[in-house]
């Protein structure tokens, strides 16, 4: 294992506000690092209230996947059910709310996974990934703009979700990755050789 070396980290010389929509922000930071050299560097700033991503098993060996429309690539994609944690909630409650509102499901257990962030470089943004499970059957209204398709997939088929066209999203990825071997050491069982 190697050390991990302590970085003197860059002064921010100054912070401006680029342009702001109902959903992004982005900021400019003028910085200057250690060694003198000095950049400008955009980002977009992410909520304080954070995210969440739900792992979703209806079953030891399943999981729940939704069906959206994604504006980014205009095309609907394969993801795990995710939102914002709204404020005053806790991560747990607010993964058990867009778990009942994307796929019409509550669950009676919750634990979070682990933390994930996607382009650092660019955006300020966390996103908390938890495992539900002993789910139930309960529909709260969401903001989606048209009901979500829920597809159950078997988690041990990772390979052949990642050769689908529509499932790419990086987060969905690593959070399913990580679910599985979590349980895999949980059950005790040794990972089979699948590529």
């Amino acid at each position: 294992m190697s050390e991990k070396k302590t970085l003197q980290k860059p002064q921010v010389l100054a912070r401006q506000s680029v342009a702001r929509s109902r959903l992004f922000h982005i900021e400019s930071l003028e910085l200057r690092f250690a060694n003198g050299a000095e950049r400008t560097f955009e980002r977009l700033t992410g909520s304080d209230q954070g995210a969440v991503m739900i792992i979703a098993m209806p079953d030891p060996d399943h999981v729940l996947l939704i069906r959206e429309y994604a504006a980014g690539f205009e095309d609907y994609v394969l993801t795990l059910p995710k939102g914002l944690v709204d404020p005053g909630e806790d991560i747990v409650t607010a993964a058990n709310r867009e778990l009942m509102e994307e796929c019409g499901f509550g669950a009676r257990r919750i634990e979070p996974l682990v933390e994930l962030s996607l382009a650092p470089n660019y955006m300020r943004h966390r996103m908390q990934v938890l495992l539900a499970t002993d789910l139930y059957p309960k529909r709260l209204p969401g903001d989606e703009p048209e009901p979500l398709v829920v597809e159950t997939h078997a988690l041990e088929e990772l390979p052949a979700l990642l050769m689908r066209d529509d499932f790419h999203e990086a987060r969905a990825i690593a959070a399913l990755f990580i679910a599985r071997d979590t349980l895999r050491e949980r059950r005790g069982k040794e990972a089979p050789l699948s590529w």
